[in-house]
C-alpha cells in the first residue's frame, strides 16, 4: 500500500533553498574578493558577548556553527596575547567557527556558569552544549588542532558545518549579479520528475548534478527529499506505525515511522521519535538512528527553525 500525499509540498521549499545558496554564493565571494584586496573580513566572525546577549549570540547561534568563546579580561596578559591570535583565526576559518569575547570582569555570572577556574580559558558551545577547549596562551599549532577537531565534531555529530557570513549585512559591497547556472535545466527536469513520482529519474537527475557540482544545496536537497520517498513507497501505514509503537526500541521499526511523519508532513514528529530512539539505545543502535536523523535533517533543510530545535535535544541526549 503506497501513502497518501506523497509529496514533499509545503515541507520544504526548494526555490527558497535555491534562493538561500545563492545568497551564501554571494557571501562567500565577498569574503574571497576582501581576502584579495586585503579588506577586513566581516566583523561577525569575532563578536564581544555579555549577559543579555549570551541566549541569541551563543545559544541560538551555537545550532548553526561552533562557537567559540574567549574569557578575557583587560589586567590578563597572556589574554593580551591569545584574544589577537584567536580572532586571526576566526577570520582565516571565514564562517567555520565563529568566536564570542566575554569580559569577565562585566559578566561574572557568564563566568560562574561555565565554571571558568582561571583566564584566558576557551570553550565551545554546539547546539547549545558547552565544550571546554582549553585554558592559558596555548601554541598556535596546538590551537588549530583544538580548532580542527571541534570543527569535525560539529559536523560528524550533528551536521553542523558553519555559516558563511552575510556580507550585505555587514555593509560590504553586493556581489555582482550572478549569471545562469549551467545546472538550472538539469535541476528543472529533476523537480519535475519528482513532481510526477518519477522517483528512479529524479535520484538519477540530481546525483547527475551533484557529481559534477558536490556543493550544490539545491540538488542535494532534492536527492534527499527523492530517497525518503523512495523509502516510504510500498509501505502500509497502519502496519508501520504499529509496529513502531510495539518495539519502542527496534531502531528499523522508529525510522521506518519517523520517514513516515516526514512525509506526511509531521516534521516535529519524526525528529522527536528519532531523537527519543537515539536517547533509548546504545552502540551501532544509537549511531544508525542518529545517522539517519541527519539525514531527515538535509531532507528539510539546515536553516529550518524545526531542525535548529532538533539540532538542540539531539545535543542534549548525546552530551
Amino acid at each position: 500500500m503506497q501513502p497518501r500525499n506523497m509529496s514533499m509540498s509545503g515541507v520544504v521549499d526548494l526555490a527558497a533553498v535555491k534562493a538561500a545558496g545563492e545568497a551564501r554564493q554571494k557571501a562567500e565571494q565577498a569574503r574571497a574578493q576582501a581576502a584579495r584586496t586585503g579588506a577586513p573580513a566581516p566583523s561577525r566572525l569575532v563578536i564581544d558577548v555579555d549577559e543579555a546577549g549570551f541566549q541569541q549570540e551563543i545559544l541560538q547561534r551555537s545550532t548553526e556553527v561552533p562557537v567559540v568563546i574567549d574569557f578575557w579580561a583587560e589586567w590578563c596578559e597572556p589574554c593580551k596575547q591569545l584574544g589577537p591570535l584567536l580572532e586571526r583565526l576566526a577570520q582565516e576559518y571565514a564562517g567555520k567557527f565563529v568566536l564570542a569575547k566575554i569580559d569577565v570582569d562585566a559578566n561574572q555570572m557568564l563566568f560562574q556558569q561555565f565554571g571558568v577556574q582561571g583566564i584566558p580559558a576557551v570553550f565551545a558551545v554546539v547546539a547549545g552544549q558547552p565544550i571546554p577547549l582549553f585554558q592559558g596562551a596555548a601554541p598556535e599549532a596546538q590551537i588549530r588542532q583544538v580548532l580542527d577537531q571541534l570543527i569535525q565534531a560539529a559536523e560528524q555529530q550533528f551536521g553542523i558545518v558553519g555559516a558563511p557570513v552575510d556580507a550585505e549585512a555587514q555593509g560590504a559591497e553586493p556581489a555582482a549579479a550572478q549569471p545562469a547556472s549551467p545546472y538550472d535545466g538539469a535541476l528543472a527536469a529533476a523537480h519535475a520528475a519528482l513532481d510526477a513520482g518519477d522517483l528512479g529519474g529524479a535520484v538519477q537527475a540530481y546525483s547527475n548534478v551533484l557529481t559534477d557540482d558536490p556543493g550544490n544545496t539545491e540538488a542535494r536537497l532534492g536527492l534527499a527529499q527523492a530517497k525518503l520517498l523512495q523509502r516510504v513507497q510500498g509501505m502500509d501505514p497502519q502496519v508501520v506505525r504499529k509496529a513502531a509503537a510495539d518495539a519502542p526500541a527496534d531502531v528499523a521499526a522508529q525510522i521506518a515511522a519517523a520517514d513516515l511523519d516526514l512525509v506526511g508532513g509531521h516534521v516535529e514528529d519524526a525528529f522527536g521519535r528519532l531523537v527519543d530512539t537515539v536517547k533509548r539505545t546504545v552502540g551501532d543502535d544509537r549511531e544508525k538512528s542518529r545517522v539517519h536523523l541527519l539525514e531527515l535533517f538535509e531532507v528539510i533543510g539546515a536553516e529550518d527553525p524545526r531542525v535548529v530545535t532538533a539540532r538542540s535535544a539531539l545535543a542534549r541526549v548525546l552530551f
